[in-house]
């Protein structure tokens, strides 16, 4: 009954006001072919039918395009696909705006906490003040990346801004005049951007959403927890991977790290500017107005002139005195506006956000092979050295090269982004760039060539001011986490880093590679596990261990509800802090407005306090973990074995949009890491992976191997176990209902023709028995009668996204089938499959 009253709730909220606003959109003017927004809704239901009766989208676009149009000519044809693409991606645009707004009413149907409903609920459990007392000290980073899925250039998120307030107002002739521009404006980079480009779009999320955002959510603490005296700037930061992180990407270099430094660092500026302009107009007192004035034309130098940096007690100290004149003299007025700018600068101080460093661990070995070549010490290959041998070198040993050029461009440009993190500290602040992350961290070298590295080329004053983070992705990573810290804690030098680092330790940990390598359940089990073990070691140690989580948006890649799986995680588990990567179109989607931002925050601290204050309640026991262990065994066999099947990499290569995400203008990052012609599934990069299954609506990565496991169980006489794992651990409930949402996103009618296929019959039916059987297991093991049936408000979200990409989805198959049978006209259609990625991304808000 309460279902159906949210889901009633939600249709007036979001569903009528959107069929009322997209009636008119519909109604928008494109050049070449008349009435294109009519015929969507035609499309709509002749493709639902169609795919329902078993037809293949070919035969259902060519009986459409001869029953219900004028379209005679195969290029008539193509020009209107093209039009019905844009039409949709508005839709989409149109749709999320609408859902935005609605948000703040969405929320209270839902049963997720605000820090104020965390202490009216558990006043009765736990004191106030030990509540505060944890939220003093805690602290959630969300780390912005340059994943390529978040691609809607600022013109756009402008129009989008402004959308979203003319329907909170409800002003037609606003949003009619706002539609026909969205309409007639490119929502697509012309071409690819590069890096630089890439850093800005997100940058214009930290000007215009979490700047001010932030300070608000300070205030917001401060009333909630009935503590004037809270003073944690820390409890949100802000990270940054666009243009440091260049993994895989040959265009992110020494000189674009400095360059988004340097843009980071004065766009920050001129949000300080804005609101000591604003404050001068307040504070128009004796005493006060020469402060603001001093501080407004330092500021302002440091605007413009990148070599000119303001550190950021400079620009606290005289807000502190404007703030004690105005206490002692002018009654307090205009105090909050005050508070709110001094919250800003002790957030942000003169960074803006945290640009991290990442680089692969196998860079940094031919990096190092090539300086003790250089130096004398080896010949040709680090394997000359014993084991013992290269770590007294990297540990105890300073090695002085004159000529740092080498023939290797790369090597030389790892070194030189080495050499500038001090120099980017002295202008932003050491928060301004401190972490140096390793991917493919699988053994003890990968953190020691960076701790020599930073040795032998930092240019520090003291020491090296910089956290070394391993990255452990693959399932071999996460076997060897144990050993390789054990062993790193046992070595006096790196002990002495870690002393010098506040005896902490950040380790991340890769849900996205994780899943692509060892499936869903295996890939998150082991990452608990890893979480359990670490935190044990570190502990051990004397070390605080903080995990930082590299999550995608779906949950095949650790994405879905963020705060079930924190509140979830066990008893073992360190919590310090929630450190996660917000990636691709979950930036906008999640975060991309001031009230986003601030709930999806909130959610994350509530859940952090949960689990810091109530982890005992997460307790797994002996048996319940067997369970899990074995469910994740049978799950990654059968992963395994999908895998290892022929038809596994040809049927991404030739039947799905895999090759297309390159071609995209998404993003400067290529679609696989390395060079190989050869496409091996350990060199795709998950993002690409994981939103191909997703545009073929197959969301293989999100349940498989998942239905097997469940059922294995089950014929083992073991149901009522998994059903009362389901009802009594968080966690595995967590990953089950995040499955469930996967599984839901599915339409494997769209691609049922693949199942006549005579080269890929065969692997198509191993998908969709193992789709059937996992939604029958979760089904089962649930007691739900359909899948997010505790989501309602979610699915119903879903269910219109799903409804309105339809069309997009069945042009895009109509197209892959076209190009298989090399038509003339196959550069259009590989146009179309290209341009048709956009929309589906964006209404799934998390497909990647």
């Amino acid at each position: 009954m309460e279902n159906s009253k949210h889901i009633e709730e939600f249709n007036r909220l979001v569903n009528k006001k959107f069929n009322l606003y997209n009636s008119m959109f519909l109604n928008l003017p494109y050049r070449k072919v008349e009435n294109v927004g009519m015929l969507i809704p035609i499309l709509q239901r002749w493709s639902k039918s169609g795919l329902e009766e078993g037809k293949e989208p070919l035969e259902i676009l060519n009986s459409f395009f001869e029953g219900q149009t004028n379209l005679k000519t195969e290029m008539d044809r193509i020009d209107f696909m093209f039009q019905v693409i844009q039409y949709v991606e508005r839709q989409v645009v149109l749709f999320d705006s609408v859902e935005d707004v609605a948000l703040p009413e969405i929320r209270q149907m839902e049963d997720d906490l605000t820090i104020r409903d965390f202490f009216h609920q558990m006043d009765h459990r736990i004191s106030a003040e030990d509540i505060r007392s944890k939220l003093q000290t805690f602290s959630a980073r969300i780390v912005l990346t340059a994943h390529p899925t978040q691609f809607y250039p600022p013109r756009v998120l402008d129009i989008m801004s402004r959308l979203r307030h003319k329907v909170r107002d409800n002003d037609i002739n606003g949003i009619d005049i706002l539609l026909q521009q969205l309409g007639l404006s490119s929502l697509l980079n012309p071409e690819k951007p590069t890096p630089l480009e890439e850093a800005r779009n997100i940058i214009y999320f930290l000007r215009n959403v979490y700047y001010d955002a932030s300070g608000q959510l300070m205030a917001h603490i401060r009333t909630s927890t009935q503590d004037e005296g809270f003073d944690n700037p820390n409890v949100v930061k802000l990270g940054f991977w666009p243009g440091g992180d260049r993994d895989g990407n040959p265009f992110v270099t020494s000189d674009t790290t400095i360059a988004v430094a340097n843009e980071l660092r004065m766009s920050l500026m001129k949000c300080y500017y804005r609101d000591i302009k604003q404050l001068e107009r307040k504070l128009t007192f004796k005493g006060v107005e020469s402060l603001l004035k001093e501080l407004r034309g330092e500021v302002y130098k440091a605007m413009f002139d990148p070599d000119h940096a303001l550190p950021w007690k400079e620009i606290l100290n005289p807000l502190l005195s404007v703030k004690e004149n105005v206490e002692q003299k002018y009654n307090s007025l205009y105090k909050d506006d005050i508070d709110n700018l001094i919250d800003k600068v002790k957030i942000f101080k003169s960074h803006f956000a945290n640009l991290d460093i990442r680089q692969n661990h196998s860079i940094h070995k031919l990096t190092v092979e090539t300086i003790l070549k250089k130096a004398g010490i080896i010949q040709k290959s680090l394997e000359e050295l014993t084991e013992d041998e290269l770590i007294d070198i990297l540990v105890h040993q300073d090695i002085k090269i004159g000529d740092l050029s080498f023939a290797n461009d790369l090597v030389t440009d790892t070194i030189q982004t080495v050499m500038q993190i001090d120099k980017i500290q002295e202008k932003n602040g050491e928060e301004g760039c401190n972490r140096y992350i390793i991917s493919n961290s699988e053994d003890i070298f990968a953190v020691l060539f960076v701790h020599a590295l930073l040795r032998w080329f930092g240019q520090f004053k003291e020491y090296p001011k910089v956290d070394i983070v391993p990255l452990f992705e693959s399932m071999r990573g996460m076997d060897n986490a144990e050993q390789i810290m054990k062993r790193l804690f046992n070595i006096p030098e790196y002990r002495k880093h870690l002393a010098l680092r506040n005896d902490c330790q950040t380790i991340m940990l890769g849900f996205s590679d994780g899943t692509k390598d060892g499936g869903y359940l295996k890939a998150n089990w082991s990452i608990f596990k890893t979480k359990e073990i670490l935190s044990e070691t570190c502990a051990e140690n004397g070390i605080s261990a903080i995990f930082f989580d590299g999550r995608g948006g779906p949950p095949a890649r650790g994405g879905g509800r963020t705060h079930r799986f924190y509140a979830a995680q066990s008893d073992r588990i360190a919590s310090h802090e929630i450190q996660v990567t917000i990636q691709g179109q979950t930036i906008s989607s999640k975060y991309g407005t001031q009230e986003q931002f601030a709930y999806n925050i909130e959610q994350l601290l509530t859940a952090g306090l949960y689990h810091a204050l109530f982890k005992s309640e997460n307790f797994i026991p002996g048996e319940a973990r067997s369970l899990i262990e074995k469910l994740s065994n049978i799950s990654f066999e059968k992963y395994t074995a999908l895998k290892h099947h022929p038809k596994f990499i040809p049927y991404l290569e030739k039947m799905s949009t895999l090759k297309y995400y390159g071609a995209a203008n998404i993003g400067s990052r290529p679609v696989k890491r390395g060079q190989k012609k050869k496409l091996e599934l350990s060199d795709l990069r998950a993002i690409s992976y994981v939103g191909s299954w997703s545009q073929l609506k197959q969301n293989v990565p999100g349940y498989f191997g998942i239905g097997t496991a469940l059922k294995t169980l089950k014929d083992e006489g073991r149901l009522g176990d998994l059903k009362q794992l389901f009802n009594t651990v968080p966690f595995f409930k967590a990953l089950m209902l995040n499955s469930m949402m996967s599984l839901y996103k599915c339409y494997f009618e769209l691609t049922a023709y693949m199942d006549k296929n005579d080269g890929f019959s065969d692997f198509w039916e191993i998908l969709y028995d193992e789709y059937k059987l996992s939604k029958s297991m979760l089904l089962e093991i649930s007691g739900y009668e359909q899948l997010m049936e505790e989501e309602p408000v979610s699915r119903s979200s879903v269910e219109i996204r799903e409804k309105i990409v339809l069309p997009l989805l069945v042009i895009q198959q109509y197209a892959l089938q076209m190009i298989s049978k090399n038509v003339s006209h196959k550069s259009s259609y590989e146009k179309i499959v290209q341009r048709s990625l956009y929309g589906n991304i964006n209404a799934s808000r998390n497909s990647a």
